[in-house]
């Protein structure tokens, strides 16, 4: 049965529309982005923008000298998660539910909402505001992504026992968060993060076949191949004896354009071995003009912006560079990012170097990502040449890698879709453990 959903978003950084990107195929009309399509109301416009430029804002104003700190931590303290032990029920809603539930009563979402409901079928959102704002006003069949390992009270409702909202979660860890803010069990649903489908494919074939290659030359002293071959083979089949192509790292800048000055400092310890060959670059600028001429300028003065190992990626909308950076995606090797949605796509078989978390949901990403053994938290990038190849020579990365699929889960877009197209949810209940 063909059956399509509501797929909506929020233009705000890159990672709720990164969620939404693996579902454009079962997204009725196209993915629609709550704070651009259908709003028309001038109110909820500013409302929208000036939500978004605060997040950038304070995402840049974290470097700022002597301030930008004291900034920062003012408004993460607005999104800050409670600890998660000991195991206490956190349904009470703080300031956060209270003043979104006011916004969405003065009419926020409520020009889409009219356009959606012209077609009963499945809500799917990637975003708390568009979720809620269904919820409130009566929609029964909603599907709420959740796009990180932990979350702040704000994603449920005022009253979870009344909420009529499906949470489809990464994570065990975020499932049990969910029981504590009083979500029913038979409302959540691990699936796993919406990953591509081009990375993967529907029984792993492509994921299998760039993996094998990526431990190939992740591994070049057969550290970690040497003691588990035989595994290898039973869950991915036979390593190629060699791949033609160098070790490659990508470096990514989020959403508001923050770190871009690390991804300049790798190219400089790199230089040597970019211009002899031995490892290629990719330097992911999104979207972000001004990133992308940061980068070429850089990259002039140091004499390597014609050179072949090193590349930049940018597009002018973000749904062509997921497209672009997918593509790109199945010959990296390493990835080095802050702690946001991309720590989930170590699924795929990716060991990621963490750069600075910028949030409290960016800090418990990273915790699941050491904790699984797939994440590094990143040393000096001045000195990357050094320990880059260092780890590199003893296997770990490999290791991480290998790690990295098979902990986290990797079929989450294919079970959201399953959910969608034959209403079965049964295949994700249960006692929240991860599916790989």
């Amino acid at each position: 049965m063909d059956k399509r959903a509501w797929v909506l978003s929020v233009d705000m950084g890159y990672g709720h529309q990164r969620a939404a990107y693996p579902l454009k195929d079962i997204a009725e009309e196209k993915i629609l982005t709550a704070n651009v399509d259908y709003v028309s109301n001038t109110k909820e416009r500013l409302l929208w923008r000036a939500s978004q430029s605060g997040y950038e804002a304070v995402s840049r104003a974290k470097n700022i000298p002597l301030i930008g700190e004291s900034i920062f931590n003012l408004y993460d303290k607005l999104q800050s998660i409670s600890p998660f032990y000991p195991f206490n029920l956190l349904e009470k809603p703080n300031g956060n539910v209270y003043f979104l539930k006011t916004l969405i009563n003065m009419g926020l979402c409520k020009e889409l909402l009219e356009h959606v409901k012209e077609k009963d079928i499945p809500i799917i959102t990637t975003h708390f505001i568009p979720s809620l704002a269904a919820d409130y006003n009566g929609f029964e069949n909603v599907f709420s992504i959740i796009t990180d390992t932990d979350i702040n009270r704000v994603w449920v409702s005022d009253d979870p026992k009344k909420s009529k909202i499906k949470f489809l979660t990464p994570t065990r860890h975020a499932s049990i968060r969910l029981l504590k803010y009083g979500v029913e069990s038979c409302n959540i649903f691990i699936t796993g993060f919406p990953l591509p489908k081009e990375n993967i494919g529907e029984n792993q074939e492509i994921l299998k076949t760039d993996l094998l290659k990526r431990i190939r030359i992740l591994d070049p002293k057969e550290r970690f191949i040497g003691i588990y071959k035989d595994v290898i083979r039973k869950y991915l089949g036979e390593l190629p004896s060699k791949v033609s192509r160098p070790l490659t790292l990508c470096y990514m800048v989020g959403g508001a354009g923050a770190q871009k000055d690390i991804g300049i400092k790798v190219v400089k310890s790199l230089k040597e071995k970019i211009e002899e060959g031995k490892i290629k670059l990719i330097l992911v600028a999104g979207i972000r003009e001004d990133v992308k001429n940061y980068f070429e300028v850089e990259l002039e003065k140091l004499s390597l912006n014609k050179n072949e190992n090193l590349k930049i990626i940018y597009e002018s909308s973000k749904m062509l560079y997921f497209e672009s950076f997918n593509r790109e995606l199945r010959d990296v090797d390493i990835i080095w990012t802050k702690p946001s949605e991309m720590s989930f796509y170590t699924a795929l078989g990716l060991p990621i170097i963490i750069a600075p978390p910028v949030g409290a949901h960016e800090f418990f990403n990273q915790r699941w990502l050491t904790h699984i053994g797939s994440g590094f938290a990143q040393d000096e990038p001045e000195y990357v040449n050094d320990w880059l190849f260092y780890v590199l020579d003893s296997g770990r990365y490999a290791e991480a890698a290998w790690d990295g699929y098979m902990r986290a889960p990797t079929m989450g877009t294919y079970r959201i879709e399953k959910i969608i197209k034959e209403g079965i949810i049964d295949i994700c209940k249960g006692d929240f453990t991860d599916l790989r």
